[in-house]
C-alpha cells in the first residue's frame, strides 16, 4: 500500500504523535503488520491488517485482546510490577471507540511499539523450559478473568469436530484415496474414543475451559536484550479452551524429532527432554490453578495433538487436498504418517511422562 493509503488509517486511531513513516514489520503469515514511526518523543505504532478470512467476528476478537491484556495490566499494576509497558501488549482505540477500523475492504488495529526486543526460535530444553513457565504463567493470570471471551475460531481444538470432518471425507471418499489409507482410518478409530475424552469431560462436568493462547511457541513471546521475558504476543488466538491446547500443541512441533512432513519415519520421534524441559517450567507457574485431573491429563495431551494433526491431515488427504497448501501429491500422506509415527512414539513414552509429572509434585 501507499504511504498515503496507510497514514490516512493510522489517523483514525488515538494515536501520540506526528506520523514519519510507516514500513513492512516482520513476516507474518496471517496478519500484513506495518511499523509506524513517529517524530520526536512519542512512542512508536505496530499497525495490522487483521484477516478476516481466518478471524471472521474481528469486532468479538479485539474484546478477547483488550480484556486479557486489560487483565494482565490490572494484576501487573496491583503487584506493582516496574516497566508494565514493555510487559503486556498495549492496543490503541480508534476514533470510534472500537479497537479496531474497517476501511471498506480490511480490518486494522494499531498497538504500542515495544523497543529494543528480541524474539527466539530454536527449540532447545533451555527455551522450552521458559516456555513452559511462561505460557502456565500467562494461563494462571488468566485464570480468574471476570469476562466470558469468545471463541475466535470455531471448535479449533475439537477433537470431536476433526474425527466428524474425517469420517465426512471417508464416507464420500472424493478423490479415490480410500483404499490405501484406509489402515490409518482404522489406527485413528481405534483410538477415537480415548482422544475424545476432554470433550467427554467438559460434558460431564469434570474438566473446565481455561483462557488458552492456543498457539504456545517460543516465537511467541518476547524477550529484552538480556533474554530475559517480557510478554506473550500474537494474541488473536486466545479463546477458552482445555489446557491440553497450550500444552500438547506445544510438544507436537517442539517435541518431534524430525520435521512434521519427514518422509524418513525413523527421523520421527517424542524428544523426552523436550517433554520434561517444558513440563518442569509449566507446572512451575500453572500448577497453581490446575486441577488434579487436569494433572493427571497431561500426557494425554501430549498424544491428542499428533493424533489431532494426523486426522486433519488424513482427511485432507482424502479430500483432494483441499484445505493444506501442498507441495506434491503425497504431501498430505506423508504429513499423516509422520505424525503418526510421532503419535507412536509418545504413546510409548506415556508411562515415562506420568513417572515425571509424579516427580515434579512430590
Amino acid at each position: 500500500m501507499e504511504q498515503k493509503d496507510l497514514k490516512h488509517i493510522v489517523s483514525q486511531f488515538n494515536i501520540e504523535g506526528n506520523v514519519a513513516e510507516v514500513k513492512p514489520l516482520g513476516n507474518g503469515l496471517i496478519n500484513t503488520t506495518y511499523r509506524v514511526c513517529t517524530e520526536g518523543d512519542a512512542p512508536d505504532y505496530v499497525l495490522q491488517h487483521v484477516n478476516n478470512a481466518i478471524f471472521p467476528d474481528v469486532e468479538m476478537l479485539m474484546d478477547n485482546i483488550v480484556a486479557v491484556t486489560g487483565h494482565i495490566r490490572r494484576k501487573y499494576e496491583a503487584e506493582g510490577v516496574a516497566d508494565i509497558d514493555r510487559k503486556v501488549l498495549s492496543f490503541v482505540a480508534a476514533k470510534d471507540g472500537k479497537y479496531f477500523y474497517f476501511d471498506g475492504e480490511k480490518y486494522w488495529r494499531i498497538m504500542v511499539f515495544i523497543p529494543e526486543t528480541v524474539s527466539q526460535t530454536a527449540v532447545t530444553p533451555e527455551s522450552s523450559k521458559i516456555v513452559g513457565e511462561t505460557f502456565g504463567n500467562f494461563q494462571a493470570m488468566l485464570a480468574d478473568i471476570p469476562v466470558q471471551l469468545g471463541e475466535t475460531i470455531k471448535d479449533f481444538h475439537n477433537m470431536e469436530f476433526r474425527l466428524q470432518q474425517l469420517r465426512e471425507a471417508v464416507a464420500e471418499n472424493k478423490a479415490g484415496r480410500l483404499s490405501e489409507v484406509q489402515w490409518l482410518v482404522d489406527e485413528l478409530e481405534k483410538r477415537a474414543e480415548e482422544m475424545c475424552k476432554g470433550e467427554r469431560l467438559h460434558r460431564e462436568g469434570k474438566l473446565p475451559k481455561r483462557i488458552c493462547h492456543c498457539d504456545t511457541k517460543v516465537d511467541n513471546i518476547l524477550f529484552d536484550k538480556d533474554a530475559n521475558v517480557l510478554c506473550v504476543i500474537d494474541l488473536d488466538t486466545v479463546m477458552p479452551n482445555f489446557i491440553f491446547s497450550d500444552f500438547g500443541d506445544f510438544l507436537r512441533s517442539a517435541a518431534n524429532t524430525g520435521k512434521e512432513d519427514d518422509e524418513n519415519l525413523d527421523n520421527v520421534n517424542f524428544n523426552m527432554d523436550i517433554f520434561k524441559a517444558f513440563t518442569e517450567g509449566y507446572l512451575k507457574s500453572a500448577r497453581c490453578f490446575l486441577t488434579p485431573l487436569e494433572i493427571e491429563n497431561l500426557p494425554y495431551a501430549a498424544t491428542l495433538f499428533p493424533y489431532m494433526q494426523t486426522v486433519r491431515f488424513l482427511a485432507d488427504y482424502i479430500n483432494g487436498d483441499t484445505y493444506y497448501k501442498t507441495q506434491y501429491p503425497e504431501h498430505n500422506l506423508v504429513r499423516s504418517k509422520a505424525q503418526f509415527k510421532l503419535l507412536q512414539s509418545a504413546e510409548e513414552h506415556l508411562s515415562e511422562m506420568k513417572a515425571f509429572i509424579a516427580k515434579q509434585l512430590a
